[in-house]
């Protein structure tokens, strides 16, 4: 089964831990400390929409992007009320096509860890790096090495009234983790499972990437700090720009 199929009904009651406005804040950040002042975002693999929602109520004219129509339906749901809806649109990050470039794209939750093969990474930012306007700016997070690394062999346990998930995670260049899904019907519980796959990529990798996709300014910052990150750092995020007309 497919990754997220299953999991978009639940995936909002499982995630309610991530403060996706403490993200969308730190971007703000960065964009404050880069001098950019962005109309139009992309929101790369924007599952749920969480961070969709927050960048359009910030007055933003908003694409979302992601390959799972499951979840787009529920950020729609979310998003429906909203006097500027994000517009959502079902690609893959290696061939996205958009219909006219954006001042910022982002792409949050290490969302660029789920292409397992390098070379498909290495070509949705050049995709993204393609539909910035000179001058805009990609952010986005990866988890570590290190953490992926330390998930070999674990078993995790999230839980509310009515969704039960047991995941255990497998590590070699990919994290692989199996999810076991109980989901309440009724007096019923229904069980699926789904398959979630991580590629390690190392910020030496990403780095490269971005410079042969023609990024400038590049710069690595801990999780949610403008600093670099330290040793043993869970997740790292990626500031990068397009460069401007000369």
């Amino acid at each position: 089964m497919n990754a997220y199929h299953e999991l978009a009904r639940s995936y909002d009651r499982l995630t309610n831990d991530v403060d996706y406005a403490a993200v969308v804040d730190f971007y703000r950040e960065i964009l404050k400390k880069e001098g950019c002042r962005p109309r139009t975002a992309v929101d790369l693999a924007c599952g749920t929409g969480s961070v969709s929602l927050l960048l359009a109520k910030t007055g933003l004219q908003v694409i979302g992007v992601d390959c799972s129509e499951e979840m787009l339906t529920v950020a729609q749901q979310k998003c429906a009320d909203l006097k500027k809806m994000p517009v959502f649109t079902c690609q893959r990050l290696e061939k996205l096509r958009l219909p006219k470039a954006v001042d910022l794209a982002v792409c949050a939750l290490d969302s660029l860890d789920y292409i397992l093969d390098p070379a498909d990474c290495a070509m949705a930012l050049r995709r993204a790096y393609k539909y910035l306007n000179p001058g805009g700016c990609l952010i986005f997070d990866v988890n570590t090495p290190e953490k992926l690394r330390a998930m070999d062999g674990q078993v995790f346990l999230d839980e509310d009234d009515d969704v039960y998930c047991v995941w255990r995670g497998e590590e070699t260049n990919i994290c692989s983790y199996g999810m076991d899904l109980f989901q309440r019907r009724g007096e019923l519980w229904e069980r699926s499972f789904e398959e979630h796959q991580e590629y390690a990529y190392s910020e030496a990798t990403l780095r490269g990437f971005l410079k042969d996709a023609g990024f400038t300014r590049i710069e690595v910052f801990a999780d949610r700090k403008l600093e670099r990150p330290g040793p043993g750092e869970q997740r790292i995020y990626f500031k990068a720009r397009k460069g401007t007309i000369r």
